[in-house]
């Protein structure tokens, strides 16, 4: 109980270390091609760093000129909200629906960008935080080829320098087709928004990329602001349009790449991922939510390698991805229960 409240004391030096951790699971694979091919190690990781830093600030580039234009453009988006509420209005009325001192103007969007304006971090806290997760996962990266050796030293048992491996490497795994299938989603997304003229569709599209590491609920939240845009410019017709976009990306992108890749080979029970977004959005906030699924399979294989918590994974059905072994289903394990005497 104890580090559950130091953890959320504590959030801001732990989001830092937890996306650094992210973020070098990420890099660290070109960084080993590149030293594969004779590179230094500095060199390796200095080019590596640089192309990651690039990524990083022009997606923090993309989103600040995106919201700086929605901000810009308010007027505009006001004079669509009227439009559109007016239609509800005269809609309702004619079927006889009192709608009380509703009016198209009572609704302002001024009030509700300055909130968000009001609570989102400023330009220099978030270069100072992006600074702390550059330094740290740069040193990451120069100790990553050290850890199997510390590992092996610090576990003398084979079975379990083995196990830890395995959970290393689907880890990885994990993290790297994630952000494979979040990129080619949001691109799609995005792209898809920009043909049909949605406005600030770039954002909408970075929106998507980040958020889908939130499972189950982060590409519902994602696609949100784009319907509502959608709704403004275009009416029902064109919110609708955009929800069928998004079924059908999720249909084609999310489920058949994702599944195969990961899920297929690695099942994750859906109450431990449920567990792990409420628990990290509630000690780490939205980072939290975003690496849930990592920072919960990080704790695994923390409890994995003591024999006093290994107990924990296999309560949770999770005991498999250390094991190597397929997980079984659902019918499997109840029928293994024997009945209560």
């Amino acid at each position: 109980m104890f580090l559950i409240i130091g953890i959320e004391a504590i959030g801001y030096i732990v989001t830092i270390i937890a996306v650094s951790v992210i973020l070098a699971m990420i890099v660290y694979p070109p960084t080993k091609a590149l030293r594969s091919r004779g590179l230094p190690e500095v060199v390796a990781v200095g080019v590596v760093t640089v192309v990651a830093g690039f990524a990083v600030l022009l997606i923090c580039y993309l989103v600040f000129f995106s919201f700086e234009t929605l901000i810009a453009d308010l007027p505009l988006y006001q004079r669509e909200l009227t439009v559109r509420l007016s239609e509800i209005l005269t809609l309702l009325d004619r079927y006889g629906i009192e709608t009380g001192s509703l009016s198209p103007s009572s609704v302002n969007l001024q009030g509700f960008v300055g909130f968000l304006s009001s609570s989102a971090i400023s330009i220099a806290d978030l270069l100072l935080y992006l600074f702390f997760i550059a330094v740290t996962t740069i040193f990451m990266l120069f100790e990553a080829p050290r850890m199997p050796e510390r590992v092996r030293k610090v576990m003398k048992n084979d079975e379990a320098v083995e196990s830890f491996s395995r959970m290393s490497r689907f880890l990885v795994n994990f993290v790297i087709v994630r952000t494979e299938v979040n990129l080619i989603h949001g691109f799609l997304f995005g792209t898809f928004l920009w043909v049909m003229g949605v406005h600030a569709a770039v954002l909408w599209g970075v929106l998507t990329f980040l958020l889908s590491y939130i499972p189950y609920i982060g590409l519902v939240i994602a696609a949100l602001p784009a319907i509502f845009f959608a709704w403004l410019q275009f009416g029902i017709g064109g919110a609708i349009a955009v929800i069928v976009v998004v079924a059908i990306l999720n249909a084609l992108v999310e489920n058949p790449i994702f599944a195969h890749f990961a899920s297929r080979r690695f099942e994750i029970p859906a109450l431990v991922v449920v567990l792990s977004v409420i628990f990290w959005g509630w000690a780490l906030g939205v980072a939290g939510m975003i690496f849930a699924v990592p920072l919960t399979l990080i704790v695994l294989m923390v409890a994995q390698s003591s024999e006093d918590w290994a107990w924990v994974n296999t309560i949770l059905g999770v005991d498999h991805l250390f094991t190597g072994e397929p997980a079984l289903p659902a019918e499997t394990r109840e029928t293994d229960v024997p009945p209560a005497r």
